[in-house]
């Protein structure tokens, strides 16, 4: 049975419920001290604590996690998880402020911090099989549009990574220099992938020159209007572009350079999790390990 916003509603409708929800998810074999490990444990009902019967140390399901200092109900950080979950093109904080009934810095800050949930953990297994690569351009005069231009120096270089039928990953880049894209396929892609799709963008050509994926190397030639030739082309790549750029001009309209890559993390998480049934259960999950993320870290000028 897939999860409704009626039915996270229903089933967390109440703080309890969440702490109780957070308490299997965090110690799905059973509650366990922090300090020494052990399982036996008493509940102090009252005060939403536990006490450790060997070491006498009293926690919280909430000590150590992103929702400790939070003044926000538990309610509201569930219900906002889940609309970010899914949301297939995102959801804007001014959006979320409308829905949840808090102020505007609230509904940003906790979408960040959902959103910082979501990045994968590095590093991350390179990619075999089929492989397409691709980049794409964000902001400049048009804001968000997306438009083409790789001389364009107000654009934002996303560059995008899809293994045929499996994993995305989008990824900021300074450039498009063939130094850069050698250093991203070598972090991304295995040496023993089966196939690297590309467009006849010149950098990759230089990127992989005399290295052993070179042969594996395939080019679609967009410069002279095509765009698929059998099993070479970067349409798949494409698509996950065309998903993200409707999600920016849509959804968030802007987003700055210093906040980019976070918003890719969101949507690849999103992308690489949609046929998963327990997304939304996944991401609670990834809210308990993630470390706190402070305001002030947020909105400080990018160095």
């Amino acid at each position: 049975m897939s999860t409704t916003l009626l039915s996270v509603i229903e089933k967390y409708g109440t703080d309890d419920h969440c702490r109780e929800a957070l308490t299997k998810l965090r110690w799905p074999s059973g509650v366990t001290c922090p300090e020494c490990s052990s399982a036996k444990i008493s509940r102090v009902a009252k005060r939403h604590i536990f006490d450790c019967d060997s070491c006498r140390y009293q926690f919280s399901v909430l000590a150590g996690t992103i929702f400790h200092d939070s003044h926000l109900p538990l309610t509201k950080w569930f219900y906002a998880t889940y609309i970010m979950c899914e949301s297939r093109k995102g959801v804007s904080a001014n959006q979320l402020k409308r829905m949840l009934g808090v102020s505007y810095k609230t509904a940003w800050y906790l979408c960040h911090r959902i959103r910082a949930a979501m990045k994968e953990a590095e590093p991350r297994p390179k990619m075999t099989g089929i492989v397409e690569m691709d980049e794409t351009y964000i902001g400049g005069h048009h804001h968000g549009a997306g438009v083409e231009g790789r001389g364009d120096p107000k654009k934002e270089i996303v560059i995008g990574i899809r293994k045929r039928n499996g994993e995305l990953r989008f990824l900021t880049a300074q450039d498009v220099k063939a130094g850069t894209l050698r250093q991203i396929i070598d972090d991304n892609v295995s040496s023993h992938v089966e196939v690297l799709v590309t467009d006849d963008f010149a950098s990759y050509q230089f990127a992989l020159k005399g290295r052993p994926m070179a042969k594996k190397h395939k080019v679609i030639n967009h410069s002279t209007g095509k765009y698929v030739d059998g099993d070479i082309y970067t349409n798949t790549v494409e698509s996950a572009f065309s998903l993200l750029k409707r999600g920016i001009v849509g959804t968030w309209h802007r987003i700055s350079a210093k906040h980019l890559q976070a918003y890719l993390d969101e949507m690849t998480w999103r992308f690489n999790n949609r046929k998963n049934h327990f997304l939304f259960r996944d991401t609670l999950i990834r809210l308990i390990r993630a470390e706190k993320l402070e305001y002030k870290e947020l909105t400080k000028a990018a160095a």
